[in-house]
């Protein structure tokens, strides 16, 4: 049974204190408040104002507050009016360090690195003299084991994006019998976007039987991935490229180990199947999955699955890509999900964004395209991201963060499953690992109504799929943090469950 914390309106602003060596890299000067404090309804008054004015410039009916930068902390969000909330979101599983982390506000305290961040470069052509000590040292350090390579991008969109025109040009050298060089027709043929220059390949995704399945970006190429939501996708033409069924467990997972394996035996068959069907249709050059399809529902697979996915990929000479966007850097305890999965060798490729701070793919050296400009585009990234992404690994490494979200992460599980056996009929299903987890809820309204009444009670968090509540949080994410997250949760449950029977 998880340690209830005291909460109570209002409270004081306090140093975050050391919790066994972890979070040390907080200053007394970086203070985080010790509980959420709730003035006004939420949005309140300056948010919607604020909302109102920028909607007269754009779209932004997805905006659920503004954000007071200046009064954010560690593991809390300020709003334009005041409120202090819990952050179990972080900018949608964005923010590694928390809110105005030292380490991160003192990143550009000199002038090489302030260079560094004005004279942005066109880094495919024009990279700085310590580009190729950057990468080596920040990005590779922390490469997924046998991938030596790395390409900087922007976002997680143009991350899976170009690892998809990776996976391409190999699939075609393969074809070529390895030659590089191209013919006459097709270099005729491509700019009219048509075979032999523009060859009908295609790229495997994933669905899940309640419709929400894999999200792996909005770019064309990886909107005709992504199955989760149709407001992404509606109105796009789009790619007509095969998705495969993604593995939908019972819970508790010990009680349906059989059913279990007996759906990722179902599903992975389908995937072979389809390599077949679609050969001659528009061959398969990559499969691209996500350890944890995390927009779809946090639905998860074994490392069975996986592991025997990789085999398939590898005997039909596709690329297996895997979408760490969401999953990489440390939220589920390891720096990157896959190595939960135990893979005989790694994947051919891993994308990244997010935490990361920038966007970009590692992959082994068989994807590095034999021609200039074939990944490319003006930036490629940003310099000033990975001055920023070194502090973030090198606190993660001297605060121990993964053992942190380890720990954390432990606390939180236990309290959700403590909290789904007293609330049966409200809440269930909870699964993840590290501080990457999730629960699913009764119904979409019930699910809407936690939500919403968590942010009353001090608490910002996220939903997923059809009926799920996800978390989010940074790895600075302490037990302290868990207690005062499941205490907020239970009262949360207790206020609809006696406003129900009333």
């Amino acid at each position: 049974m998880f340690r209830r914390a005291a909460i109570k309106p209002a409270l004081p602003t306090v140093v975050l204190k050391e919790f066994r060596g972890y979070a040390s890299g907080y200053s007394t000067e970086h203070r985080e408040p010790s509980g959420p404090i709730v003035k006004t309804e939420i949005p309140g008054p300056k948010s919607k104002a604020l909302l109102k004015d920028m909607d007269a410039i754009q779209q932004c009916g997805s905006v659920q507050l503004f954000t007071d930068f200046e009064k954010s902390a560690g593991n809390y969000i300020a709003d334009a009016d005041g409120n202090v909330l819990l952050d179990t979101y972080t900018q949608i599983s964005s923010v590694p360090l928390g809110y105005n982390h030292p380490q991160l506000l003192t990143a550009f305290n000199n002038d090489s690195d302030i260079r560094a961040l004005v004279n942005r470069p066109a880094l495919g052509v024009f990279p700085a003299v310590d580009w190729p000590a950057k990468l080596r040292d920040v990005l590779l350090s922390v490469a997924p084991s046998g991938l030596d390579q790395v390409m900087t991008m922007m976002c997680g969109s143009c991350s899976n994006e170009n690892a998809f025109k990776a996976a391409f040009i190999r699939y075609a050298i393969n074809k070529r019998g390895g030659l590089t060089t191209f013919t006459e027709e097709e270099m005729k043929s491509v700019l009219e976007n048509k075979p032999p220059g523009a060859p009908n390949l295609s790229v495997m995704s994933f669905k899940a039987p309640l419709l929400q399945g894999a999200f792996h970006g909005r770019t064309f190429g990886s909107l005709a991935t992504t199955r989760s939501k149709a407001i992404h996708k509606l109105d796009f033409p789009s790619f007509d490229w095969p998705a495969a069924w993604f593995p939908h467990y019972r819970y508790p997972l010990e009680e349906f180990k059989r059913e279990n394996e007996q759906e990722d035996k179902k599903c992975l068959e389908y995937v072979s199947e389809l390599f077949q069907t679609w050969e001659k249709k528009s061959p398969i050059a990559a499969v691209i999955i996500e350890p944890i399809q995390s927009e779809g529902g946090d639905n998860h697979a074994s490392p069975e699955f996986f592991q025997e996915l990789q085999k398939i990929c590898a005997n039909n000479g596709a690329a297996l890509i895997m979408d760490e966007v969401q999953t990489g850097c440390g939220p589920t305890g390891k720096m990157w999900c896959y190595e939960h999965f135990d893979l005989p060798s790694p994947p051919d490729m891993v994308t990244f964004s997010k935490k990361m701070m920038t966007g970009g793919f590692y992959s082994k050296t068989l994807y590095k395209p034999p021609q200039p400009f074939r990944i490319f585009n003006t930036w490629m990234g940003d310099p000033s991201k990975l001055i920023m992404l070194d502090r973030v690994l090198k606190v993660i490494k001297t605060d121990k963060l993964l053992d942190l979200v380890q720990e954390s992460g432990r606390i939180l599980k236990c309290g959700l499953h403590d909290l789904e056996c007293e609330f049966p009929n409200m809440i269930n299903s909870v699964r993840g690992r590290g501080t990457f987890l999730s629960f699913d809820v009764s119904t979409v309204a019930l699910r809407d109504k936690i939500i919403g009444t968590l942010k009353k009670n001090g608490v910002l968090g996220g939903t997923c799929g059809e009926s799920a509540i996800r978390l989010r949080p940074a790895l600075i994410f302490a037990p302290k943090h868990a207690e005062i997250y499941l205490d907020i949760l239970r009262k949360t449950l207790l206020e609809l469950k006696q406003g129900a029977s009333c």
